[in-house]
């Protein structure tokens, strides 16, 4: 069993190198990223009404041709890794695709016009695939979301802290921004962006003079060092993003070098004839060589030698021990 996962059938193995070529050539990869783009500006054109009515009949014909050909994308992707399915499943972005086509296909999908259009929509994101600095930033975008939690946590508590202050000492003087809590971290939030920062301190002193320190301190805090935090968490998923894809590069040009299915196969071959010749051979010198010596020594070399007495025997014609 371990040698039929490790050693595909021939067929599949053929059938994998040969879709492997189509999916990995150039033309293969700009063809569907042009048909990406041409869906996503049919999608654009359905929202306007007249063209709708107008053009009903070609416009569905023409999303009938892009799921068609979607689903032989990702057939030929799967075939592909025919020799070595799990490598199909273990990739993303083919998950992403196989989700997007088969999902078109399910009744409840067909029916609810929201649903369909959503799927729909979500092919576009599959541009990202053959752009490789977009794919790098959605991944890092995905890895840095555990550093963005915690950021919207200590930014949350650091919101709550001073709406909670502003409360305290500018609820009766300026009851429209900070009447309650929820209003003073709606006014606070807004100022994180800095729009309308010189209308807030104008109007906190007003108030008290103090009100400087308090607006001071929050705009150093909020929008100087939690939103440079942030920029170093992204930065930092960014570089990990991009070792990963280089990994990934490196991975599948080593699996190329070194040639699964066919190419293994007559490499194993040729390395198993090679050692019977050798054997072969060294029958052939150890007869000639027997020959030269006699006819005994040839009865000898045919004879293969007999096993080695075990330690507690003694050969024949030995003396006992006294």
């Amino acid at each position: 069993m371990a040698e039929q996962i490790a050693n595909p059938p021939p067929g599949r193995a053929a059938l994998a190198v040969r879709c492997r070529e189509v999916v990995e050539s150039e033309w293969f990869g700009v063809t569907v990223f042009a048909l990406v783009l041409a869906n996503a500006a049919v999608l654009g054109v359905e929202t306007y009404d007249g063209i709708t009515a107008r053009w009903h009949g070609s416009l569905k014909l023409m999303e009938h041709c892009f799921l068609a050909v979607f689903t032989a994308e990702v057939v030929l992707r799967a075939c592909a890794h025919a020799d070595r399915p799990r490598d199909f499943l273990r990739d993303p972005w083919n998950l992403f695709d196989l989700a997007v086509v088969t999902l078109a296909y399910l009744p409840f999908a067909r029916e609810n016009a929201t649903v369909l259009r959503l799927l729909r929509l979500a092919r576009v994101v599959r541009a990202a695939r053959f752009l490789p600095q977009l794919r790098i930033i959605i991944v890092a975008v995905g890895k840095s979301l555990p550093g963005t939690l915690s950021f919207l946590l200590v930014g949350t508590m650091l919101l709550y802290v001073y709406a909670m202050t502003g409360w305290v000492f500018f609820a009766d003087a300026d009851p429209e921004h900070y009447g309650s809590i929820g209003r003073a971290a709606l006014s606070l939030f807004l100022l994180i962006t800095l729009d309308g920062i010189g209308d807030a301190v104008h109007g906190g002193l007003q108030i008290s003079r103090w009100s400087l320190l308090y607006y001071a301190s929050y705009v150093l805090i909020g929008s100087f060092v939690l939103v440079n935090l942030l920029i170093g968490v992204v930065i930092s998923s960014l570089e990990e993003a991009r070792q990963l894809e280089h990994e990934r590069e490196h991975e599948a040009s080593q699996q190329n070098a070194d040639g699964d299915g066919e190419p293994s196969c007559d490499l194993r071959e040729r390395i198993a004839t090679a050692r019977r010749a050798l054997d072969e051979l060294e029958e052939g010198l150890a007869l000639v060589g027997a020959r030269s010596a006699g006819p005994e020594a040839v009865v000898a070399a045919a004879v293969p030698p007999p096993e080695p007495a075990s330690s507690g025997a003694r050969p024949a014609g030995s003396r006992a021990p006294t």
